[in-house]
Formats: C-alpha cells, sequence, structure tokens
C-alpha cells in the first residue's frame, strides 16, 4: 500500500473509522506530521480536530535516538534501557527534558494560536498521527489524553510497524492501522510525498475546521 500524501492517507484512514461515526468524538492530531492526515478524518467524521503536543527526548549525542518522551500535562515515559545503554546520566535527561519542554509550551501557543484546547473530558479521543515506527509518541499521547479525562482512546494511524500496534493495544482501547508492513524501514517509505511541514501548514489546517 502507498500513500500519496498525508491528505490522501488521511481519508484512506477515515474509511476505517466509520464504525465510531456518531459518537461523542475529538480527533486529535500529533504535529506536525499527523494533522493532515487527522485534518481529514474529522472532516469525513464531522468531528472538532486539535493538536495533543508530544516531543521526543533524543540522547544528546544521537538525537534520533529516543530516551523517551513528554507532553502536555507533564505527561513523561522514559526508556530505562536505552538510558542505560547509552550511559545518559539524570543530569544530561534533565538538559534535554527541560529544552524540549521549552519547545512543548512554543508550540502549543504557536500551533492553537490562542484557541482553548477542545474539551476531552468523557469523549471518545482518537489520536491521529501520519505513521508509527516505535510508538512511543502516541504512548505519551494516550497517557495525557487519559489523564484528561477521556472516556475511550483510540489510535488512528496509516501505516505503522507491527511491534508498534501491538504496544499501543496495552495503552489504547482500540488502534486502527490498514496498513502493517513487516518491513516498514521508516514512516515516509509508505508515502510518495512526505516533506516536513512548516508551522503555518498546520495553523491554517486547524483554523479552517
Amino acid at each position: 500500500m502507498q500513500y500519496t500524501s498525508r491528505a490522501d492517507a488521511g481519508r484512506r484512514l477515515a474509511a476505517s473509522l466509520e464504525h465510531l461515526r456518531g459518537n461523542d468524538l475529538v480527533v486529535l492530531g500529533l504535529p506536525r506530521g499527523g494533522v493532515p492526515v487527522a485534518f481529514e478524518v474529522a472532516a469525513a467524521l464531522a468531528a472538532p480536530l486539535d493538536v495533543v503536543l508530544v516531543r521526543k527526548l533524543g540522547v544528546p549525542w544521537q538525537p534520533e535516538l529516543a530516551m523517551g518522551a513528554i507532553g502536555e500535562g507533564d505527561a513523561r515515559v522514559v526508556n530505562d534501557d536505552v538510558l542505560r545503554i547509552a550511559r545518559v546520566s539524570k543530569t544530561a535527561l534533565a538538559m534535554v527534558e527541560a529544552k524540549e519542554r521549552r519547545e512543548l509550551e512554543r508550540r502549543a501557543q504557536v500551533l492553537r494560536g490562542g484557541r482553548n484546547r477542545v474539551p476531552i473530558r468523557g469523549r471518545t479521543a482518537v489520536i491521529v498521527d501520519d505513521g508509527m515506527a516505535t510508538g512511543a509518541t502516541a504512548a505519551v499521547a494516550c497517557q495525557f489524553v487519559k489523564k484528561s479525562g477521556a472516556a475511550r482512546i483510540v489510535v488512528a494511524v496509516p501505516v505503522a510497524a507491527p511491534e508498534a500496534v501491538s504496544r499501543l493495544r496495552v495503552t489504547a482501547d482500540e488502534v486502527v492501522c490498514p496498513y502493517t508492513p513487516l518491513d516498514l524501514g521508516g514512516v515516509g517509505n509508505a508515502y510518495d510525498d512526505f516533506h516536513q511541514l512548516a508551522d503555518s501548514e498546520v495553523t491554517d489546517l486547524l483554523a479552517t475546521i
């Protein structure tokens, strides 16, 4: 399966979420890449759209290697195995976390543009990303949404590694993913167009629904 763009992926993912229509939904995109996907899902299901903000905590000398992740509302997940193997000190972890927490707050202000969060309590929260390689960021998003009082949590992505889907099934009430290749390699491999989005592309989408 190949998607032409995130918008295409969102429209096709929405077809797999029709069983949620009529529920009291809120669709939550993971910025930046998950927002165009979430936009199409929200439009198809006539649901409100918001973002849930998560930041990866990368090993200082190997930023692409996640030693954990943080999210809004003090949501936090730490990978003790990576910390031990990479020999990351508590001081180094705290420095990275402080830096990413500042960026999290900046993005919240920029992307929401002063708008209040869409209420989550008592609703079905559909967390959407453009794909999952490990599922770490989606897991932190689930933690935040659960603390916010969601009645039910659904994680929906167009593509994911099978291991990530299995991991999220422990955290979410439901995981919807139409494409789980054994040799994913990277999420971008499933897209013809997987460009890095600017903040403005995200704010434009959030302002139109």
